[in-house]
Protein backbone atom coordinates (compact mmCIF):
# COMPACT_ATOMS: atom_id res chain seq x y z
CA UNK A 1 0.00 0.00 0.00
CA UNK A 2 1.31 3.61 -0.89
CA UNK A 3 2.17 5.65 2.03
CA UNK A 4 2.25 8.56 0.05
CA UNK A 5 -0.40 11.31 0.74
CA UNK A 6 -3.98 11.30 -1.09
CA UNK A 7 -3.89 12.52 -4.66
CA UNK A 8 -0.28 14.23 -4.95
CA UNK A 9 0.04 10.96 -7.38
CA UNK A 10 -2.63 12.31 -9.74
CA UNK A 11 -0.68 15.77 -8.76
CA UNK A 12 2.67 14.91 -10.42
CA UNK A 13 0.85 12.92 -13.67
CA UNK A 14 -1.22 16.43 -13.62
CA UNK A 15 2.11 18.58 -13.68
CA UNK A 16 3.81 16.46 -16.10
CA UNK A 17 1.37 16.08 -19.07
CA UNK A 18 0.51 19.08 -18.83
CA UNK A 19 4.01 20.33 -19.09
CA UNK A 20 4.88 17.88 -21.43
CA UNK A 21 2.18 18.74 -24.01
CA UNK A 22 2.50 22.81 -23.42
CA UNK A 23 6.61 22.21 -24.73
CA UNK A 24 5.67 19.67 -27.58
CA UNK A 25 3.28 22.48 -29.04
CA UNK A 26 5.25 25.37 -28.23
CA UNK A 27 9.24 23.60 -28.70
CA UNK A 28 9.05 24.41 -32.91
CA UNK A 29 8.65 28.18 -31.86
CA UNK A 30 12.56 28.31 -31.02
CA UNK A 31 13.51 27.68 -34.17
CA UNK A 32 11.10 29.42 -36.39
CA UNK A 33 11.72 32.58 -38.28
CA UNK A 34 9.68 34.55 -35.60
CA UNK A 35 11.46 33.54 -32.77
CA UNK A 36 15.03 34.65 -34.35
CA UNK A 37 13.56 38.23 -34.53
CA UNK A 38 11.66 38.38 -31.32
CA UNK A 39 14.13 36.49 -28.58
CA UNK A 40 17.38 37.42 -27.94
CA UNK A 41 20.39 35.14 -29.62
CA UNK A 42 22.07 33.94 -26.41
CA UNK A 43 19.17 33.55 -24.37
CA UNK A 44 17.75 31.62 -27.23
CA UNK A 45 20.41 29.28 -28.00
CA UNK A 46 20.82 28.62 -23.98
CA UNK A 47 16.85 27.79 -24.33
CA UNK A 48 17.54 25.09 -27.37
CA UNK A 49 20.25 23.19 -25.16
CA UNK A 50 18.11 23.38 -22.49
CA UNK A 51 15.68 21.52 -25.21
CA UNK A 52 18.40 18.75 -25.64
CA UNK A 53 19.08 18.49 -22.32
CA UNK A 54 15.16 17.69 -21.29
CA UNK A 55 14.68 15.54 -24.69
CA UNK A 56 17.71 13.22 -23.43
CA UNK A 57 15.73 12.24 -20.21
CA UNK A 58 12.51 12.49 -21.79
CA UNK A 59 13.88 9.89 -24.56
CA UNK A 60 14.84 7.69 -21.43
CA UNK A 61 11.98 7.97 -19.29
CA UNK A 62 9.24 8.00 -21.81
CA UNK A 63 10.32 7.40 -25.57
CA UNK A 64 6.83 6.59 -26.57
CA UNK A 65 5.58 9.92 -25.72
CA UNK A 66 3.95 11.72 -28.97
CA UNK A 67 5.54 14.77 -27.90
CA UNK A 68 8.35 13.81 -27.23
CA UNK A 69 8.81 13.56 -31.24
CA UNK A 70 7.93 17.03 -31.91
CA UNK A 71 10.57 17.95 -29.59
CA UNK A 72 13.16 15.35 -30.92
CA UNK A 73 12.66 16.38 -34.39
CA UNK A 74 13.49 20.25 -33.49
CA UNK A 75 17.04 19.40 -31.76
CA UNK A 76 17.74 17.41 -34.96
CA UNK A 77 17.43 19.93 -37.28
CA UNK A 78 18.92 22.63 -35.03
CA UNK A 79 21.74 20.22 -34.43
CA UNK A 80 22.12 20.27 -37.94
CA UNK A 81 21.76 24.11 -38.60
CA UNK A 82 25.45 25.24 -39.34
CA UNK A 83 24.03 28.97 -38.21
CA UNK A 84 23.21 27.28 -34.80
CA UNK A 85 27.17 26.01 -34.67
CA UNK A 86 28.22 29.41 -35.09
CA UNK A 87 25.76 31.17 -32.15
CA UNK A 88 27.16 28.86 -29.87
CA UNK A 89 30.20 30.96 -29.43
CA UNK A 90 28.60 34.36 -30.44
CA UNK A 91 28.89 35.59 -26.84
CA UNK A 92 32.33 34.61 -25.42
CA UNK A 93 31.40 34.56 -22.29
CA UNK A 94 29.41 30.92 -22.76
CA UNK A 95 31.23 29.82 -25.78
CA UNK A 96 32.98 26.93 -25.08
CA UNK A 97 30.33 26.28 -22.26
CA UNK A 98 27.72 25.88 -24.62
CA UNK A 99 30.34 23.77 -27.46
CA UNK A 100 30.46 21.35 -25.08
CA UNK A 101 27.20 21.18 -23.78
CA UNK A 102 25.89 20.33 -27.78
CA UNK A 103 29.01 17.90 -27.70
CA UNK A 104 27.44 16.33 -25.25
CA UNK A 105 23.79 16.75 -26.00
CA UNK A 106 23.80 15.47 -29.69
CA UNK A 107 20.71 13.22 -30.46
CA UNK A 108 21.29 9.87 -32.48
CA UNK A 109 19.95 11.09 -35.25
CA UNK A 110 22.18 13.80 -36.19
CA UNK A 111 24.82 13.06 -39.01
CA UNK A 112 26.88 16.32 -38.61
CA UNK A 113 30.30 16.54 -37.75
CA UNK A 114 29.99 19.35 -35.81
CA UNK A 115 29.39 18.40 -32.74
CA UNK A 116 32.27 16.11 -32.58
CA UNK A 117 34.51 19.05 -34.55
CA UNK A 118 33.61 20.90 -30.93
CA UNK A 119 34.46 18.43 -28.37
CA UNK A 120 37.64 17.73 -30.54
CA UNK A 121 38.30 21.87 -29.99
CA UNK A 122 37.82 22.02 -26.38
CA UNK A 123 39.78 18.75 -25.86
CA UNK A 124 42.78 20.35 -27.81
CA UNK A 125 42.47 23.86 -25.60
CA UNK A 126 42.32 24.43 -22.07
CA UNK A 127 38.57 24.26 -21.08
CA UNK A 128 38.63 21.13 -20.05
CA UNK A 129 41.15 21.19 -17.32
CA UNK A 130 40.34 22.41 -13.74
CA UNK A 131 42.20 26.06 -14.52
CA UNK A 132 40.79 28.96 -12.54
CA UNK A 133 37.37 27.86 -12.36
CA UNK A 134 35.29 27.52 -9.28
CA UNK A 135 34.60 24.24 -7.77
CA UNK A 136 30.92 24.13 -9.14
CA UNK A 137 32.00 25.27 -12.74
CA UNK A 138 34.71 22.01 -12.48
CA UNK A 139 31.71 19.90 -11.23
CA UNK A 140 29.25 20.50 -14.64
CA UNK A 141 31.97 20.42 -17.19
CA UNK A 142 32.94 17.46 -15.26
CA UNK A 143 29.22 16.20 -15.83
CA UNK A 144 29.16 17.20 -19.43
CA UNK A 145 32.75 16.10 -21.11
CA UNK A 146 31.69 12.46 -19.16
CA UNK A 147 27.96 12.85 -21.56
CA UNK A 148 30.35 13.41 -24.51
CA UNK A 149 32.78 10.65 -23.24
CA UNK A 150 35.78 12.79 -23.89
CA UNK A 151 38.97 12.70 -21.68
CA UNK A 152 39.38 15.81 -19.02
CA UNK A 153 41.17 16.51 -16.10
CA UNK A 154 39.08 17.07 -13.41
CA UNK A 155 38.79 15.86 -10.02
CA UNK A 156 36.58 12.63 -9.08
CA UNK A 157 33.16 13.65 -8.50
CA UNK A 158 33.60 12.60 -4.66
CA UNK A 159 36.25 15.56 -4.61
CA UNK A 160 34.44 18.14 -6.72
CA UNK A 161 31.47 17.47 -3.76
CA UNK A 162 33.21 18.08 -1.14
CA UNK A 163 34.64 21.27 -2.52
CA UNK A 164 31.20 22.45 -3.06
CA UNK A 165 29.18 24.13 -0.55
CA UNK A 166 26.86 21.52 -0.02
CA UNK A 167 28.93 19.46 2.58
CA UNK A 168 29.14 22.58 4.79
CA UNK A 169 25.40 23.99 4.03
CA UNK A 170 23.75 21.98 7.20
CA UNK A 171 24.76 24.54 9.59
CA UNK A 172 24.03 27.72 7.98
CA UNK A 173 20.95 29.47 7.22
CA UNK A 174 18.87 28.33 4.15
CA UNK A 175 18.71 32.49 3.20
CA UNK A 176 22.12 32.34 3.09
CA UNK A 177 22.34 29.24 0.56
CA UNK A 178 21.92 29.25 -3.38
CA UNK A 179 19.02 26.35 -3.62
CA UNK A 180 20.21 26.59 -7.64
CA UNK A 181 23.58 26.01 -7.35
CA UNK A 182 22.71 23.10 -3.69
CA UNK A 183 20.18 21.77 -6.86
CA UNK A 184 22.16 20.77 -9.68
CA UNK A 185 25.13 19.74 -7.39
CA UNK A 186 23.11 16.72 -6.90
CA UNK A 187 22.17 16.52 -10.24
CA UNK A 188 25.04 16.24 -11.95
CA UNK A 189 26.39 14.13 -9.34
CA UNK A 190 23.68 11.51 -9.96
CA UNK A 191 23.33 11.78 -13.71
CA UNK A 192 19.26 13.76 -12.65
CA UNK A 193 18.57 10.41 -10.79
CA UNK A 194 19.68 8.19 -13.71
CA UNK A 195 23.07 6.51 -11.10
CA UNK A 196 23.39 7.32 -7.37
CA UNK A 197 25.52 9.94 -6.43
CA UNK A 198 28.06 7.92 -4.65
CA UNK A 199 28.02 9.77 -1.34
CA UNK A 200 28.36 7.87 2.05
CA UNK A 201 25.17 6.91 3.72
CA UNK A 202 25.22 9.50 6.68
CA UNK A 203 26.30 12.55 4.07
CA UNK A 204 23.41 11.52 1.45
CA UNK A 205 21.55 11.90 4.78
CA UNK A 206 22.80 15.11 5.50
CA UNK A 207 22.23 16.50 2.15
CA UNK A 208 18.74 15.24 1.85
CA UNK A 209 18.41 17.30 5.02
CA UNK A 210 19.84 20.42 3.45
CA UNK A 211 17.64 19.99 0.14
CA UNK A 212 14.50 19.56 2.37
CA UNK A 213 15.12 22.42 4.25
CA UNK A 214 15.50 24.79 0.78
CA UNK A 215 12.17 22.69 -0.39
CA UNK A 216 10.65 24.77 2.35
CA UNK A 217 11.82 27.94 1.79
CA UNK A 218 11.07 27.74 -1.59
CA UNK A 219 7.91 26.95 -0.64
CA UNK A 220 7.56 30.15 1.29
CA UNK A 221 8.34 32.58 -1.35
CA UNK A 222 6.64 30.82 -3.78
CA UNK A 223 9.63 30.27 -5.57
CA UNK A 224 8.29 27.70 -8.28
CA UNK A 225 11.81 27.39 -10.75
CA UNK A 226 14.08 26.30 -7.63
CA UNK A 227 11.43 24.60 -5.87
CA UNK A 228 11.07 21.84 -8.79
CA UNK A 229 14.77 21.87 -8.78
CA UNK A 230 15.08 21.02 -5.66
CA UNK A 231 12.25 18.37 -6.03
CA UNK A 232 14.06 16.35 -8.16
CA UNK A 233 17.70 16.62 -6.09
CA UNK A 234 15.23 15.13 -3.47
CA UNK A 235 14.77 12.19 -5.72
CA UNK A 236 18.31 11.66 -6.80
CA UNK A 237 18.90 11.65 -3.27
CA UNK A 238 16.88 8.44 -2.78
CA UNK A 239 13.60 10.38 -0.99
CA UNK A 240 10.05 10.11 -2.60
CA UNK A 241 9.36 13.93 -3.42
CA UNK A 242 5.86 12.67 -2.57
CA UNK A 243 6.37 11.60 0.46
CA UNK A 244 8.21 14.22 2.26
CA UNK A 245 6.50 17.12 3.67
CA UNK A 246 8.64 19.76 1.51
CA UNK A 247 7.92 17.95 -1.46
CA UNK A 248 4.59 17.18 -1.20
CA UNK A 249 3.76 21.36 -0.08
CA UNK A 250 6.07 22.13 -3.40
CA UNK A 251 4.29 19.90 -5.89
CA UNK A 252 0.93 21.28 -4.23
CA UNK A 253 2.29 24.71 -5.12
CA UNK A 254 3.51 23.51 -8.47
CA UNK A 255 -0.37 22.35 -9.33
CA UNK A 256 -1.72 25.43 -7.82
CA UNK A 257 0.51 27.52 -10.58
CA UNK A 258 -0.07 25.59 -13.53
CA UNK A 259 -1.98 26.81 -16.21
CA UNK A 260 -5.03 25.67 -18.14
CA UNK A 261 -2.45 25.34 -21.06
CA UNK A 262 -0.03 23.29 -19.20
CA UNK A 263 2.72 26.12 -18.65
CA UNK A 264 3.86 27.48 -15.48
CA UNK A 265 3.53 31.20 -15.87
CA UNK A 266 6.95 32.40 -14.70
CA UNK A 267 9.36 31.51 -12.22
CA UNK A 268 8.00 32.52 -9.23
CA UNK A 269 4.36 33.78 -8.16
CA UNK A 270 6.69 37.52 -8.00
CA UNK A 271 7.46 36.92 -11.71
CA UNK A 272 3.75 35.19 -12.84
CA UNK A 273 2.59 36.55 -16.23
CA UNK A 274 0.88 39.56 -15.94
CA UNK A 275 -3.16 39.16 -17.08
CA UNK A 276 -2.63 39.99 -20.57
CA UNK A 277 1.10 38.73 -21.93
CA UNK A 278 1.53 38.91 -25.89
CA UNK A 279 2.21 35.78 -27.06
CA UNK A 280 6.47 36.62 -26.64
CA UNK A 281 6.47 37.27 -23.56
CA UNK A 282 4.44 34.42 -21.88
CA UNK A 283 6.56 32.40 -24.22
CA UNK A 284 9.56 33.99 -22.19
CA UNK A 285 7.94 33.75 -18.80
CA UNK A 286 6.79 30.07 -19.55
CA UNK A 287 9.41 28.42 -21.23
CA UNK A 288 12.35 27.43 -18.52
CA UNK A 289 10.52 26.77 -15.50
CA UNK A 290 7.80 24.62 -17.89
CA UNK A 291 10.87 22.91 -18.99
CA UNK A 292 12.38 22.17 -15.37
CA UNK A 293 9.07 21.20 -14.03
CA UNK A 294 8.85 18.49 -17.03
CA UNK A 295 12.30 16.98 -16.60
CA UNK A 296 11.71 16.67 -12.61
CA UNK A 297 8.28 15.32 -13.20
CA UNK A 298 9.16 12.80 -15.92
CA UNK A 299 12.61 11.42 -13.69
CA UNK A 300 10.46 11.23 -10.57
CA UNK A 301 7.63 9.06 -12.06
CA UNK A 302 10.04 7.50 -14.20
CA UNK A 303 12.05 5.40 -11.61
CA UNK A 304 15.75 4.57 -10.09
CA UNK A 305 18.55 3.89 -11.66
CA UNK A 306 19.61 0.41 -12.45
CA UNK A 307 22.96 1.23 -13.53
CA UNK A 308 25.47 3.86 -12.80
CA UNK A 309 27.08 4.81 -15.68
CA UNK A 310 26.81 7.87 -17.71
CA UNK A 311 27.50 6.47 -20.80
CA UNK A 312 29.44 3.50 -21.79
CA UNK A 313 31.82 5.57 -23.30
CA UNK A 314 32.94 6.78 -19.30
CA UNK A 315 33.72 3.72 -17.71
CA UNK A 316 37.46 4.69 -17.84
CA UNK A 317 36.88 7.59 -16.08
CA UNK A 318 35.49 6.89 -13.04
CA UNK A 319 39.50 5.93 -12.07
CA UNK A 320 40.54 9.28 -12.63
Amino acid sequence: MSTRPAGLDEALTSLSAGARRWLGLHAAYLDSPAAHTELPTTPRVKALLQLAMLRRYWERCAPADPALAEVTAVVERVWQSPEFTRLLTLDPRYGRQYELMYGALAPTGVTTDAPRAALDRLVAGSYLAPGRKAPFLHLEARFYADLAGVPHRFAPYEELYEASPLPRAATLPVADLDGCQVAHTVLYLSDFGLREPRLPEEERRRALRVVERLTDHCVVLDDWDVAAKLLLAQHCLGADPRRTSSGAAALRMLLAAQAPDGAIPGRSAAEHARAHPTPVDYFRKSYKITLVVALMALIVTGGRPEEPALTAATAHQEAL
